[in-house]
């Protein structure tokens, strides 16, 4: 192993060595893995529940604890980890019923009975980003371990701090050893190695889509399943006759959430000419309002972004870009950006095509309903938007001719874990969360009994 320093975005200061793992320690992982396999799926579905339920109680008596350690280690703003702290304790108890709800069918043929089951496929590697480390963990991990299969999870090497504990949470809750294992290291290393790997039966990968088409190409080469959550650039669509106040208030938590490190942000915003300078006027506080600062202060909305490199990244998206206006950020130590507004007419503007992954937006006025459907498909990605209309008849329409995954009418909620999240086109492949989750993570096998 090799050691990894583990940085405060907020501070710059080193909080942590994390060893990552070899080639080597990724197949002992996987091999103990293979090892655990049999018990843990041949564990009576309500003592597999009452397991899980027991690991969500130890997420929540630990929920504070998790808390700080995404506060520390991604700049998460107190408030935002203590909700994603409880969304794995949630998406554990959520979970925890799929044991016993895993049916199969008994299927009317001639000639004898049909039925089927559902079988876990194994072993299942986990790749986790740096943006949401404890939740999308959580979204992996818990509907794989219900439906009786056991789990190497990768988190990001810069974020693995979470991973680590509620491994040892599990631990405790009495999950065995080899059953749900947390494995820091590079994606060249060890994220290779699970999608290479024989024994691996299924990669859940959330990130980039450049790397999730390498992912979708090394799986592809053994016929392993693999869901894809990639990336975003998901349209905010205001009508008119949309409630412009309340449109313009709710508009920066959509997009400078997490410092805009978000797949579902809505980083198009799209406005009806009639009222696109109004929009904007009343846009301008609301962004201003925005609280950059110190993550542990619960009055902070928005922290710093993950890395200088990144921060460096996402400010080269501002060279030559015309700025409506910005909101504040602080001086000194951390990884710091304000909240910028940008304006656009042309729909080729890298900045409206590109997924910056930071605290920008950019505005573009749009003329009628048809126009506004053309605009908000015109992109790579799938993943998610928001509608504003005071017609529900026309959000509907709008919701079923937009190309994404998850739209929102008169809000920007994306994510509920129970309903299915995931997106179209280029923003990835399968879906997560939701009642059919553990399916997913499950063969059906058809058994054909003669009668005679």
């Amino acid at each position: 192993m090799t050691g990894y320093a583990v940085i405060d975005p907020s501070t710059e200061q080193q909080i942590a060595t994390v060893e990552l793992a070899s080639v080597e320690q990724t197949d002992a992982a996987v091999a103990a893995a293979v090892r655990a396999f049999p018990g843990w799926r041949d564990v009576a579905p309500g003592e597999r529940a009452r397991l899980l339920r027991r690991f969500a109680q130890l997420v929540d008596d630990h929920l504070d604890e998790l808390a700080d350690l995404e506060v520390s280690n991604a700049g998460h703003p107190i408030g935002n980890a203590r909700w994603e702290a409880g969304n794995v304790r949630d998406v554990l108890n959520y979970y925890s019923a799929a044991p016993e709800r895993l049916f199969g069918k008994q299927i009317p043929v001639p000639g004898g009975v049909d039925i089927t089951f559902r079988e876990p496929l194994g072993v299942v590697g986990v790749i986790v980003p740096w943006n949401f480390p404890m939740p999308i963990a959580g979204w992996g991990f818990a509907p794989a371990l219900a439906a009786g299969n056991c789990v190497v999870l990768k988190p990001a090497e810069s974020t693995p701090l979470t991973a680590l504990r509620l491994a040892e949470l599990a631990r405790e809750a009495g999950i065995g050893e080899g059953v749900f294992t947390v494995l820091p290291g590079a994606g060249p290393v060890v994220g290779r190695r699970l999608v290479e790997h024989p024994d691996i039966a299924k990669i859940n990968f959330t990130g980039s889509t450049r790397v999730g088409k390498t992912i979708l190409a090394g799986c592809a080469d053994q016929v392993k399943r693999c869901t894809l959550e990639l990336g975003g650039k998901s349209a905010n669509v205001i009508f008119a006759d949309a409630d412009l106040e309340r449109a313009a208030a709710s508009a920066p938590d959509a997009v400078f959430d997490n410092s805009g490190q978000d797949c579902c942000a809505r980083s198009r915003i799209l406005v009806q000419a009639s009222v696109f300078d109004r929009f904007l006027e009343l846009l301008e506080p609301a962004v201003r309002a925005v609280r950059v600062g110190d993550p542990r202060d619960p009055a902070t909305a928005m922290g710093p972004l993950i890395s200088a490199e990144h921060r460096d990244r996402v400010r080269g998206y501002l060279d030559d870009a015309d700025i409506a206006y910005t909101g504040s950020a602080p001086d000194g130590p951390g990884y710091w950006m304000p909240p910028t507004v940008i304006t656009t007419t042309s729909t080729a503007d890298r900045r409206w095509r590109e997924e910056i992954f930071g605290p920008v937006v950019s505005v573009l006025p749009f003329t009628d309903e048809a126009d506004a459907i053309r605009l908000a498909n015109d992109s790579d990605y799938g993943l998610a938007g928001s509608i504003f209309t005071s017609d529900l008849g026309r959000g509907l329409r709008v919701s079923r001719a937009i190309r994404a995954g998850n739209l929102s009418v008169n809000s920007h909620s994306a994510v509920r874990y129970w309903t299915p999240f995931g997106g179209y086109k280029q923003s990835g492949l399968g879906r997560e969360l939701g009642p059919d989750a553990a399916d997913a993570y499950t063969e059906e096998k058809n058994v054909f009994i003669a009668d005679s």
